[in-house]
């Protein structure tokens, strides 16, 4: 295993998902003294390893499609029009 990689997927998810709304609806479910704690846990838990599990298979068939410099880029002007289109709203 490659514990340079590893580490820091793991960081930048972690920092990525620190107070987003997936945390906030997360915590909002385990509020209600009703909910059992551990089933929210599972539940969240299971929902981002689908959706890492998504990311990764959608990541490796652009990659076998598409050149890295341009998913690069393309990734860039995403995060950049997600930016501006969020400042402006």
């Amino acid at each position: 295993m490659d514990a340079k990689i590893f580490f820091t997927v793991f960081a930048t998810v972690f920092l990525a998902e620190l107070g987003d709304k997936t945390q906030l609806a997360t915590m909002l479910f385990a509020a209600d003294k009703e909910v059992n704690k551990w089933l929210v846990f599972l539940a969240a838990s299971a929902a981002l390893v689908l959706a890492s599990a998504i990311g990764v298979l959608a990541g490796s068939w652009l990659s076998q499609h598409i050149d890295k410099g341009q998913l690069s880029t393309a990734a860039g002007i995403g995060f950049i029009a997600i930016g501006l289109w969020t400042l402006f709203r």
